[in-house]
């Protein structure tokens, strides 16, 4: 059986990397190569999502806690994600020239995909469709760029939503008063 295992393991290893291949080849052009960068850089830490729900909260008075605590839910999503990789400890590609610096080692899960999930489920409880698309558009960069694999980016996305829907609940709480 442990001899099945790693076939399976090599298997979707490979699948891994000739998805990653694939994607990391659009970064050849210069145009997408900018935008992923872009992209990128704009997701880094969450910052975009923390940008997005204290703008919400700025501008939205009577939803400005449940706003608050979206983006409470997106920042300990990202802090969660550097947690499991900090365990987990699986390498960056080494296979594709990667088109930014990262400031870990560390692949698994991606904190970007993660905060953009978290974001995507915390501020779409408040109507903020529009976030689903940009956070796609991010988790897809790092494929881009060549930091991540694709399985990196589908795990940090389920741990951005789940830790996001675990929290709706508290988040919503706070309504126009809380």
């Amino acid at each position: 059986m442990d001899h099945l295992d790693d076939i399976d393991r090599r298997s979707l290893l490979g699948v891994d990397r000739r998805i990653l291949s694939a994607l990391h080849a659009h970064g050849h052009d210069p145009r997408v190569a900018t935008a992923a960068r872009a992209l990128s850089r704009v997701g880094e830490h969450g910052t975009l999502w923390l940008a997005a729900g204290l703008a919400g909260a700025a501008v939205d008075g009577g939803r400005r806690s449940a706003w608050l605590r979206g983006t409470a839910l997106t920042a300990g999503a990202h802090l969660v994600s550097m947690g499991v990789k900090r365990m987990v400890r699986r390498p960056r590609p080494a296979h594709v020239q990667p088109l930014v610096r990262t400031l870990g080692r560390h692949s698994f899960p991606s904190s970007h995909a993660t905060s953009a999930a978290a974001a995507t489920v915390a501020f779409g409880t408040l109507g903020a469709y529009a976030i689903a698309p940009l956070a796609a558009a991010v988790c897809v960069s790092r494929l881009v760029v060549g930091v991540h694999y694709p399985s990196d980016v589908a795990a940090g996305v389920a741990l951005g939503a789940l830790t996001a829907r675990v929290g709706s609940r508290w988040m919503r709480k706070g309504g126009a008063h809380g």
